[in-house]
């Protein structure tokens, strides 16, 4: 049971799936929304330019019905005077057509934005496979495609009949009207019935954009299987992540092990921890942590160390409170200058006693260390942790 629910599409698609559909050409589109616009867009342009428009018609048809002799005898002349009537025209319209393309350009900014893919300029053989062709033609969006184009012709004819019916005697009045009254009265009736039959196509369009937004999702949802394979192919396969981070902590302690050789000293606990310190004298600076570990990178540390000859100090309280509060390359904190201090006195003695000989020095027995750094003392917990 568990297998089958991972393989049933029950996910919303992902964000990489949403854009990869988008660069292959896939967005919800709905046809009805852009045709609804595009008409209101026309209805609307025609209401607020239409006196300019039919007056330019008035002037055109009664340019038409009305010839001069000159230009029945004369082609040139009558050619050029229905031109400059037609350019009339065109140039009456011009603003109705800008708005209208302007419309149709952003109309895609409803539902899914505008797209530019070159994927979906590209040929596409498996859509010429006839047995696919019969499966989509007997699909359930064809099917309410299908519902779809029969509920909007019939609501649209049923909108046109009620508006001609209502509007039959004063459109046979035209015949008998003057011109000028006449393109007034049918551009009136011209609007509104476009405005009646666009009002049945806004119907249709509220319907039809959420059906198609909620199609597109539905049909780019992913299956359990499906989510986790994109995030082992996004983020990487957590075991391969796993084995980077191994290799990546292994030429950490090596780098950190190098180091050793070069540290002034090892401070122990004696046992479970080892902070290795280097101090670059002349260049400023507090002393800085070059290797830490605890258990068997502590003994690591120690081993190294001695087989350099780099000196070893047992101070437990000191071992521990570096380790707790510093991280590789870190400089040690204010509060144990004096602790630390003490312990390289220590060892530039030692180096001296080492080169020169003499009286060998004392090795530290109790290294002072404010009591909020030990974190086995009480008052640590209740402190801030400092680095």
């Amino acid at each position: 049971m568990a297998e089958d629910s991972d393989l049933e599409k029950t996910e919303p698609a992902s964000p990489r799936r949403l854009e990869k559909a988008r660069e292959e050409g896939d967005v919800p589109r709905s046809r009805e929304l852009a045709t609804c616009t595009i008409l209101l867009a026309a209805c609307m342009g025609f209401w607020m330019l239409g006196s300019g428009m039919s007056q330019r018609i008035n002037r055109m048809l009664t340019a038409g019905l009305t010839l001069d002799r000159e230009l029945i005898f004369d082609p040139n002349l009558l050619f050029s005077h229905i031109a400059n009537y037609l350019a009339d025209v065109i140039i009456g319209f011009a603003p109705l057509a800008i708005l209208l393309m302007i419309v149709a350009l952003a109309s895609p900014v409803l539902i899914g934005g505008w797209m530019v893919s070159a994927k979906a300029l590209q040929p596409n053989f498996s859509r010429m496979n006839p047995l696919s062709g019969l499966g989509n033609m007997f699909s359930t969006r064809a099917l309410v495609e299908l519902g779809k184009a029969i509920g909007k012709a019939l609501l649209v004819g049923v909108i046109a009949w009620i508006t001609v019916s209502h509007q039959l005697p004063a459109m046979l009045d035209l015949a008998v009207e003057p011109v000028e009254s006449g393109t007034s009265h049918m551009a009136s009736l011209l609007l509104t019935g476009s405005a009646a039959i666009i009002g049945g196509l806004v119907i249709i369009a509220l319907i039809d954009a959420p059906y198609q937004i909620w199609h597109y999702g539905n049909k780019l949802k992913m299956t359990r299987e499906e989510l986790r394979q994109e995030a082992k192919e996004s983020d990487g396969n957590p075991e391969i992540k796993a084995k980077i981070r191994a290799q990546q902590r292994e030429i950490a302690r090596r780098r950190m092990m190098a180091e050793i050789p070069n540290a002034d000293v090892v401070v122990t606990n004696p046992t479970h921890y080892a902070v290795a310190l280097k101090y670059a004298e002349g260049k400023g600076g507090a002393p800085r942590v070059v290797a830490k570990g605890a258990d068997e990178v502590a003994a690591k540390i120690r081993e190294i160390a001695g087989e350099h000859r780099v000196p070893l100090l047992e101070a437990p309280p000191l071992a521990r409170a570096l380790f707790r509060h510093t991280e590789l390359g870190d400089e040690i904190p204010e509060a144990l200058y004096t602790a630390v201090a003490e312990v390289l006195a220590y060892v530039y003695q030692l180096r001296i006693y080492r080169e020169r000989g003499g009286m060998r020095p004392d090795v530290p027995k109790e290294v002072d260390v404010p009591p909020e750094l030990d974190p086995l003392n009480p008052a640590a917990s209740a402190a801030p942790e400092r680095r």
